[in-house]
């Protein structure tokens, strides 16, 4: 059995700790076990390779807009092979440097393979046996594939497996209505796949604010089929290598069929560490098998932590590497920090941008009530930076308590959006979480920031929500 001071599974966020540890403790080993490629999800096949993806979709359809502005443009000629190609070898640069890094380092031990417990802080990785008093688990999440009958016999792709592709689907299904569908919806469809999502929820984007759900799935819709309500119950072989799927309107219970080149699973991801058995060293998991942890990020067992997609909440790599800085503070620093989720934010990359924060209006409705909530909304088209881009659709809402304009929540779609939010996060982090920053500060004009300012600026009691 081999000792070390510190074990960590998995090479994604929770590496910013070990090093950091390391560093701290320079007489000391620790051992990193990682059953994939080094770098975690969010590099090797998660929002790295699909933002490296998504940019030429965005330069895409931004060309397509030339002729409003007086400009004739010849049709964009897309490579496809050169589109993944790119990707293939930014990532795979990134990931031989970790791989690299991890081999060299004097006070590490890089163990490639599947790790699973054997008992208490206990860890086998194929011949090897590794015990350590601080074990940290980053494990990730796994794609989570509905059981639908003939997917598995006919073949799909994932958000895993379809960055391998060579060559671009004639047309391709996409099962689910989510983040991951709306992106690699809109990135399939600028390239030039005819694309079909077909999502089981009655609403696209289900967990955005409707507004802003309504507005991005109207646009993405001039590109693709968007069908929700829509429950694929079979797949089958069909003429020609097409992959058939027999799909109910779950709304008019109607039933067709859908032949397409591929089908893409993106109907969410779930726990990933069934190899690792955490039960065998009394970590507990919850209902839905995700690690449980306290607000410090510490499992059922003293001495094992757990941060990142496995312990089930936001699985953004922000979050993760928030969890990471907690874990920095109080593992090497010897602080006791909880951490703090009331504002995580996050992104959709599809077309437009979608970004939002902290509450919807229903969920701030249900926390204050009608009297305490002010709800503001502005329109990007009705700015001059938003008539200069001839934008016809954009949305920021944000949401605000009444007295002391403690923000709650804020909600964007349109270009940049993911940009334009941060100036939104960043306050929610103050100590008073007020809006008074930006209904005082001075915003440049003409500029996209415009469109916040003057969201903020229109705040008032919330009433019937605007067509849609």
């Amino acid at each position: 059995m081999k000792e070390y001071g510190l074990l960590a599974m998995g090479t994604g966020s929770v590496m910013m700790v070990v090093d950091a540890w390391l560093g701290r403790h320079p007489d000391q080993r620790a051992a990193v076990v990682e059953k994939d490629e080094p770098g975690g999800i969010c590099l090797t096949r998660g929002c790295i390779p699909s933002k490296i993806l998504l940019y030429p979709a965005e330069l895409v359809r931004d060309l397509e807009r030339a002729s409003l502005f007086g400009l004739e443009l010849s049709p964009p000629r897309i490579h496809f092979d050169r589109v993944m190609e790119r990707m293939r070898k930014l990532v795979g640069t990134d990931v031989e440097a970790i791989r690299r890094g991890l081999r060299s380092s004097p006070q590490l031990d890089y163990y490639p393979g599947v790790g699973e417990f054997v008992g208490p802080h206990t860890l086998r990785v194929g011949p090897e046996t590794l015990h350590a008093p601080r074990i940290l688990l980053g494990t990730g999440s796994a794609v989570r594939v509905p059981a639908i009958p003939g997917l598995k016999e006919v073949g799909y792709l994932t958000s895993d497996t379809v960055l391998g592709l060579r060559a671009l689907p004639e047309s391709l299904a996409v099962i689910g209505g989510g983040y991951i569908a709306a992106e690699y919806g809109h990135f399939f469809a600028a390239m030039g796949s005819q694309v079909t999502i077909l999502g089981r929820n009655p609403r696209f984007l289900p967990r955005e604010e409707p507004e802003i759900a309504s507005v991005a799935g109207r646009s993405l819709s001039r590109h693709l089929s968007l069908r929700l309500d829509h429950e694929v119950l079979s797949v089958r072989p069909g003429a020609r290598g097409k992959k058939v799927l027999r799909v109910r309107d779950r709304s008019r219970g109607s039933e067709l069929e859908l032949a397409v080149s591929e089908v893409l699973v993106a109907a969410g991801r779930g726990p990933q560490h069934g190899v690792l058995h955490p039960e065998r060293t009394g970590v507990e998991l919850d209902r839905q098998g995700w690690i449980r942890v306290n607000e410090y990020l510490e499992t059922t067992q003293p001495g094992i932590w757990a941060l990142g997609d496995g312990t089930g909440a936001a699985q953004f790599k922000h979050r993760a590497n928030h969890d990471a800085r907690i874990l920095y503070e109080n593992l090497v620093e010897g602080q006791h920090h909880p951490v703090d989720y009331h504002a995580v934010p996050h992104a959709v990359f599809t077309v437009p941008e979608v970004a939002s924060v902290g509450l919807t209006e229903e969920e701030a409705l249900r926390l204050l009530g009608q009297d305490r909530l002010l709800v503001g909304r502005y329109p990007f088209e009705a700015t001059a930076k938003g008539e200069a881009m001839a934008l016809e659709e954009g949305l920021v809402k944000v949401l605000v308590e009444r007295g002391p304009l403690r923000i709650l929540g804020a909600h964007i779609v349109g270009p940049q959006a993911s940009v334009l939010l941060q100036e939104v996060v960043n306050l929610m982090y103050t100590p008073d979480q007020s809006a008074w920053p930006i209904l005082r500060g001075m915003h440049i004009h003409p500029a996209l920031s415009e469109v916040v300012e003057r969201a903020f600026l229109a705040l008032q009691p919330p009433g019937p929500t605007p067509g849609g």
